[in-house]
């Protein structure tokens, strides 16, 4: 049986899924915070946009699924605002396995743009968000589609994008 099928995180909310069972990897997401926020800044300084294409490879489900896009968009907003700019629409994709937990993810997605929106206030430029069901080993994304991709616990699955 190929891993594709056979490996995945316990979906739901129950005591045994994902999302009551990962605190360590919040606390990593955390630490590496700075690092990821440098990284964006970095390129959007470098390449102002209407659009931003941003993938998390390893999303799984549960509460630690839009926090890093949650950040990256707050601070490319932030970085608009200071410098004048109209805030870009932001186009996120997120990815894991095929038996990842997508509808869990989709249910939370009306609290997840109301939140964006009531933290951003005016001039947020519009979120849209897209599931991509697949492994690395296989390419996931037409050849340059995306502006950033975020990885934390899924790199060792990583071969090619």
């Amino acid at each position: 049986m190929e891993v594709v099928q056979v490996l995945h995180m316990n979906g739901g909310v129950g005591e045994k899924s994902y999302a009551k069972n990962s605190l360590v990897q919040q606390k990593v997401i955390s630490m590496t915070k700075p690092i990821t926020e440098e990284a964006i800044v970095s390129h959007y300084n470098s390449n102002f946009s209407k659009s931003l294409a941003i993938a998390d490879l390893g999303c799984s489900s549960g509460p630690n699924t839009l926090l890093v896009v949650s950040e990256l968009i707050k601070v490319v907003h932030q970085l608009c605002k200071k410098l004048g700019h109209q805030s870009p629409e932001f186009q996120l994709y997120l990815n894991d396995l095929p038996g990842n937990d997508f509808n869990s993810i989709f249910k939370s997605l009306p609290s997840f743009h109301e939140k964006l929106r009531s933290q951003m206030g005016p001039g947020f430029g519009p979120c849209f968000v897209t599931g991509v069901p697949g492994s690395f080993y296989g390419r996931l994304f037409p050849s340059k589609s995306l502006h950033f991709v975020h990885s934390s616990y899924s790199l060792q699955w990583l071969s090619q994008v």
